[in-house]
């Protein structure tokens, strides 16, 4: 009898084993659950975003560039691009467009010209253009897979409302020059590249123009473009080319460079995002980089050069609600963000993490500033506004020269006995 229930309660045992085993197992199961899915998710995402490469380049900071032919570029993905003729060149330049080889600066303003990373490696051939792969960890780093390439809400500096409510909602500041009250239809600058300390990988820092349209709401239309350091889209802390657009404040459309449909790229020797190389030097050499972006007068599109010899390619002006007739605020200067870890302002930098007052060869700088009018022609600025939020972590400071134009230099250390 006793053996009869000492081998009942062993049955009873192995059978609870086994019940706690499958429970154990269903639980593992249900955690690795969402995590397939995410992967599976991540890879359709992928595979929309890497097309199939004519040739495939590796450069040596670790980036892939895929020269990917023009026809199959991810643009083309956008339903109202689906049989969309691909304008090869815009049909207008803008009249005026400053000469910069013209330019006597003196010896110690001179600046040196500047190439992409991956160059040292090989070029796309024609009729492709040069795409940096996405891989699995860059999609991984965002908060989701609809999230990856964008920015987030609220980050356009809104000059008049200077609220410390909003500096510290945001988390974004700015040191920046603006025009408004008029239509604009492009506009332009020179700007110097440098490598800012970025303290969080979830902090970055830029330096660009903006063109707007519409109000500061939820209708806001916005094109980007210039350089910046932004661990968390790229993986690590290079200098890199971008650009941005939104036509609902950074709600549902638009994406950093070629990551969602709508730029149209058609120039087979710069890429999006891809590293700006050298950057320039405090007290040493100086490397800067040119980007005009206007509105073609007869087909309407959003066109971007970079430099004096590359017309990267075209922002559709059907992408837009505002900005398909004109903008009506340009802005120039830089943006970091502030996410507060520890309890203190960033030690992010903003351009070269210089004040302004340092000048030339210490301080970050926009110089030749112009804009693009109704008649498409480029045009000095007049009334000129600067705006930051807090001048103690970051200012900006205006110049005019006949070498220069309208200048100015901006940024700053971020976190300093000033700045808490």
């Amino acid at each position: 009898m006793a053996e009869q229930f000492s081998s009942g309660k062993k049955s009873r045992g192995l059978i609870m084993k086994i019940l706690l085993m499958l429970v154990l197992i269903s639980f593992a199961s249900a955690a690795r659950l969402p995590l397939s899915r995410q992967k599976l998710e991540v890879r359709k995402h992928l595979n929309r975003l890497n097309k199939t490469p004519v040739k495939t380049i590796q450069s040596p900071d670790g980036d892939i560039i895929d020269c990917i032919h023009l026809s199959h570029q991810p643009a083309l993905d956008h339903p109202f691009l689906k049989n969309h003729t691909i304008q090869m060149r815009p049909s207008y330049h803008p009249e005026g467009l400053f000469d910069e080889s013209k330019v006597s600066a003196t010896p110690k303003q001179r600046t040196n010209p500047i190439t992409q990373l991956w160059h040292a490696n090989g070029k796309c051939p024609e009729n492709t253009i040069p795409v940096r792969r996405t891989k699995e960890e860059d999609v991984l780093r965002a908060s989701s897979v609809k999230r990856y390439g964008k920015k987030k809400l609220r980050s356009i500096p809104k000059p008049r409302s200077a609220d410390p409510d909003l500096i510290n909602e945001s988390g974004h500041q700015h040191a920046i020059a603006y025009v408004e009250g008029d239509k604009y239809y492009g506009a332009k600058a020179t700007i110097n590249v440098w490598e800012p300390r970025i303290q969080q990988p979830n902090e970055f820092s830029l330096s660009q123009l903006w063109i707007l349209g519409g109000s500061f709401g939820e209708d806001l239309n916005s094109i980007e473009a210039g350089w910046q350091v932004s661990p968390d889209l790229y993986g690590d802390n290079n200098t890199r080319l971008f650009t941005y657009w939104t036509s609902d404040a950074y709600q549902a459309t638009g994406c950093y460079n070629l990551l969602c449909s709508g730029f149209i790229q058609i120039n087979n020797e710069i890429a999006m995002g891809a590293s700006i190389s050298p950057v320039s030097a405090f007290r040493n050499s100086q490397y800067d980089i040119s980007i005009l972006v206007w509105k073609d007068p007869k087909e309407g599109n959003w066109w971007m050069q970079f430099g004096n010899d590359y017309v990267l390619g075209y922002w559709p002006s059907f992408l837009f609600s505002y900005l398909a007739d004109s903008a009506s605020m340009i802005e120039w200067g830089g943006e970091i963000v502030n996410s507060e870890a520890d309890g203190q302002h960033t030690t992010t930098q903003m351009g070269s993490g210089h004040f302004p007052e340092e000048g030339f060869g210490k301080a970050s700088y926009f110089r030749n500033i112009q804009l693009v009018d109704g008649s498409n022609n480029l045009k000095t600025p007049k009334d000129i506004g600067t705006f930051t939020e807090q001048s103690n972590c970051y200012d900006v400071q205006l110049g005019n020269n006949g070498d220069w134009g309208h200048f100015f230099y901006y940024g700053g250390p971020g976190r300093n006995p000033n700045c808490r």
